[in-house]
């Protein structure tokens, strides 16, 4: 894409743009020079997670591949962390925890390629069992929530995004005061920001005494491509980005290069979808843009750009607009002398004088607009002031405790609207609720209920069938091919038959994701939404939580799995049944399912059906965003919410804010309970460590997986004792240990075992924090390096218990211990074929008609009495099954139909002259 490529071309084509410099202990300046501050002010800096989780991981180490070493990136944020305190330097991360529907396709696409990179690696190591190379990095599981952890303990501030993330990241960097900006993202550099570092180069020197970097001159950029900054908004929403992608602009950029271009015949290949080099388009953008005479006559300039398109013009041109509107609300230029001259390394304190950045003490500058807003509100928009105040993360106070959500009192004053489900309107842009791939501006069904309208979900959308019809109807009326002359191509008319043609550009689907309208969500506490909508900010709570109380969808990332092998299940697959219990606790079913039966026995109705839990139509429906083995991006996945069948959850208030001891037990329980794991040895400190709780939850849950087994014994041991090993906490020692050979199955059960981790913090979270924070980090229980050289030694030298625990007696007792708190209850009876793990993983969508109504029964299906149509019920008084009049088989009656009295005996017969029921 041209907008993403546009970092790339930066680092390879603007050498002068990029500065490397350090910032050493106690020095005053900025990296590249910069501004001098005084020597008592802190250099603050914004960091985007994002774009700079490895380097926050410590690096592109060899042994990520195999779970994470946490422990060692524990050390290098400690050093980090000492060094910033050093060199008087205040670091600020800012997590991605936004849904971000508007970038979905991004998502897609990117999800897409780390799915092919992970077969790769399983191939690597499968091969020539050596770690893989560093270009095929791809972050452990959980590593952005162990990072902020661990951030959390050193005491640096974190926040997470809650709606657009590179817009929040902007606008929090200039309403705050931050010195510089820390990311490695087109978006940042085409928003002009006038601090902006690479956190790619972002590097701790050995001696801890210094942090490295890069800085980019955004004036020498400008200067490079002879572009006034105040175009950039314009430049960038012509080169492609995630509103108006490069597909609808690929015959615009080859119109740009002319006939006569060294690449235009690569423009004619048949049927597919060619798209010109980014640098090539850059500057071609440039020097488009760079001759527009009025850059406020957005309609002159949609004209000019679409002027050849027969299809869906009116929708390119309001992408243009929106994408328009998008960067000059991120976009705060500086005069264009002001823009190229000041600001270069060693210029002195003027740098700071222009308008982009508060300077600190001084009045924050204003954040920008939502870009969704309507195309009459983008010129004058009164509450524009009101929009910012909303988004300024600094209204929330410093907590310096990571304290539990019962402990606490949400500072957030309490929400106007009427709506039970009300968060201010400000963090949910219109275009990121759609629910549908083909209209961004529509409201999705799953999010009305936060401004508290009523939802219209059931009308019919657009079918998939249709989504293709259209597209090759839309093939067939548009085909753009090169001018004959001039330096603008123009598209063949559908009568004209001559000249080369450029085949489904503008027609091609602008999203590679079909979106699925559900039903409503359940209402939900306003002091809940409250105080998860403060944690999510505050980057203290899981953020799947709040898109599934406001939004009810989530994102999962891709693993590492061999899509070849069948004996491990996707990560996805094995631990769905935990998310689905965790929706179901979060929108209080089994409250809800317990009101609803003692309503129906009130009124002298039937209770529900036993399949019909809730108190409306139809059942919590969750979109999940997923790709794994046989499961594509494109689509989600429609996942039920569940109640547990052993006891009666409370709602969620009184699971998050209740005080009692009665409540901090029941929290316990339900986080038990999500994780399959509420026996009673879980809850015994004596055999079961506080901080190993997560880690037995986790292997106990991967032993109950049906049909075939995931962990064997060896396997079981591996994780207990490099567990308890004391070389956990050496993280120096791990660095020097050698593996001869990796285990391809170790990396795979490393992967699983750490979503597991993974989604037992979800359900801490869910369930009011039952374990302290501190004792969820995975560093206090697991290392992948750790583990493959345990799995080696038990799998291929046949080691005891005794020899993997180092010749340790009382460290192999403990294992013993755990291992048996662990099966406890279990008995393993293995099929010959995988079972379907109960509940069921996923569930089709049909209209609330469909499902049964909770008061009353399901009318009878004609002839079959009650029951679903098709199933015959079993006589309980006992029969006998004849085939051709032979007697195969025989069973006996229930005690209830035993003890009632003498009943004729059933025969069922199949294919004799008696069939059926006699």
């Amino acid at each position: 894409m041209g907008g993403h490529g546009f970092q790339d071309y930066i680092e390879k084509r603007c050498p002068g743009a990029v500065v490397p410099g350090s910032c050493e202990a106690g020095r005053g300046s900025l990296f590249g020079g910069g501004r001098q501050r005084p020597p008592q002010t802190p250099l603050r800096l914004l960091i985007d997670a994002e774009k700079c989780l490895h380097r926050l991981y410590g690096g592109f180490y060899t042994d990520w591949v195999s779970g994470g070493q946490w422990n060692h990136m524990l050390g290098y944020l400690a050093a980090l962390a000492k060094a910033c305190y050093a060199g008087n330097i205040e670091l600020f991360v800012f997590f991605n925890g936004a849904l971000d529907k508007a970038r979905l396709h991004e998502w897609v696409k990117r999800q897409s390629n780390e799915r092919q990179t992970g077969q790769q690696i399983i191939s690597h190591v499968q091969n020539k069992g050596t770690p893989p190379p560093k270009v095929w990095f791809l972050p452990p599981v959980c590593m952005a929530h162990c990072i902020r952890l661990a951030l959390v303990r050193f005491h640096i501030k974190v926040a997470q995004s809650i709606e657009d993330h590179h817009q929040e990241v902007i606008s929090f960097c200039r309403e705050n005061g931050f010195h510089g900006l820390v990311a490695y993202d087109s978006d940042y550099a085409l928003c002009n920001i006038p601090y902006y570092f690479s956190a790619h180069a972002l590097k701790l020197s050995r001696n801890g005494k210094s942090i490295t970097t890069s800085q980019y001159l955004m004036h020498e950029v400008a200067k490079q491509l002879d572009l006034n900054p105040n175009r950039f908004p314009i430049f960038a929403a012509l080169l492609g980005n995630h509103i108006l992608p490069d597909e609808d602009l690929a015959a615009f950029h080859w119109s740009l290069l002319g006939p006569d271009h060294p690449l235009a015949s690569l423009k004619v290949r048949a049927h597919q979808l060619v798209l010109p080099p980014c640098d090539v388009v850059i500057k071609a953008v440039a020097d488009y843009v760079r001759n527009i005479k009025d850059t406020n006559d957005l309609d002159t300039i949609s004209n000019d750009v679409f002027q050849h398109s027969q299809s869906r013009t009116d929708d390119k041109v309001s992408r243009f607009k929106r994408a328009v509107a998008y960067y000059r609300a991120t976009n705060k230029p500086l005069p264009y002398q002001a823009a190229h001259h000041p600001g270069r390394p060693n210029r002195g304190p003027g740098m700071m004088q222009g308008p982009h950045m508060s300077i600190p003490g001084g009045a924050p500058n204003k954040g920008p607009y939502p870009y969704s807003l309507p195309e009459s509100a983008i010129a004058v928009n009164p509450t524009n002031k009101n929009v910012s105040e909303q988004n300024n993360y600094s209204n929330i106070p410093h907590e310096g405790k990571h304290t539990p959500l019962y402990e606490r009192s949400s500072p957030i004053n309490p929400a106007q609207s009427g709506s039970p489900n009300h968060v201010d309107s400000a963090y949910f842009p219109q275009s990121s609720a759609s629910s549908s791939s083909d209209n961004d501006d529509g409201n999705g069904g799953a999010t009305n209920h936060i401004s508290g309208t009523k939802p219209e979900w059931d009308k019919k959308s657009k079918s998939p069938g249709k989504s293709k019809k259209d597209a090759a109807d839309q093939a067939k009326t548009e085909n753009p091919s090169p001018a004959s002359s001039g330096s603008k191509a123009t598209d063949k008319k559908p009568g004209n038959q001559g000249g080369l043609q450029i085949p489904c550009l503008l027609s091609m689907p602008t999203r590679n994701h079909m979106d699925i309208t559900t039903p409503p969500l359940p209402p939900v506490a306003p002091e809940v939404l409250r105080v998860a909508e403060h944690r999510h900010k505050k980057g203290l709570m899981y953020p799947y939580i709040f898109h599934i109380l406001t939004k009810g969808e989530i994102k999962i990332p891709v693993t590492i799995e061999d899509e070849v092998n069948k004996d491990l299940p996707p990560a996805a697959i094995l631990y769905r049944p935990v998310r689905q219990y965790v929706y179901g606790v979060l929108f209080s079913l089994a409250e809800s399912r317990k009101k609803t039966e003692r309503l129906a026995f009130r009124k002298n109705r039937m209770p529900p059906e036993p399949f019909c839990m809730y108190p409306v139509d139809y059942p919590v429906i969750i979109k999940e965003w997923a790709a794994y083995k046989g499961k594509s991006p494109q689509t989600p996945e429609l996942v039920e919410a569940l109640a547990f069948r052993e006891w009666t959850c409370p709602n969620l208030k009184k699971l998050w804010l209740g005080k009692a001891v009665e409540d901090k037990n029941r929290r316990m329980r339900a986080f038990l309970a999500c994780m399959r794991s509420d026996t009673p040895a879980m809850l015994n400190p004596a055999n079961v460590p506080t901080h190993l709780m997560v880690l037995c939850c986790v292997l106990r849950y991967m032993v109950q997986w049906p049909g075939i087994r995931i962990l064997r014994r060896q396997e079981l041991d591996a994780f207990l004792t490099q567990a308890l090993s004391p070389k956990l906490y050496e993280p120096d020692q791990l660095q020097e240990l050698k593996i001869d050979n990796l285990d391809p199955r170790g990396i795979q059960l490393s992967a699983l075992f750490m979503s597991g981790v993974d989604m037992a913090l979800l359900a801490n979270d869910a369930c009011g924090q039952p374990i302290p924070w501190e004792h969820c980090c995975p560093w206090m229980y697991f290392d992948g390096k750790l583990f493959q050289s345990k799995l080696i030694k038990a799998t291929r030298e046949k080691a005891s218990l005794i020899d993997l625990c180092d010749g340790q007696a009382e460290q192999a007792a403990k294992v013993d211990k755990m291992r048996q708190s662990i099966l406890e209850g279990l008995h393993f009876t293995r099929q010959n074929h995988p079972l379907p793990f109960p509940p069921p993983p996923a569930m089709p969508f049909y209209p609330a008609a469909m499902y049964p109504r909770p008061f009353g029964p399901m009318p009878p299906p004609p002839g079959r009495g009650r029951g679903f149509s098709g199933v015959q019920p079993i006589p309980s008084q006992g029969g006998k099954l004849e085939i051709a009049g032979t007697v195969v088989g025989q069973w006996a009656g229930t005690r209830r139909g035993r003890g009632r009295g003498p009943f004729p005996l059933q025969v069922v017969s199949v294919g004799g002259p008696n069939r059926g029921y006699v």
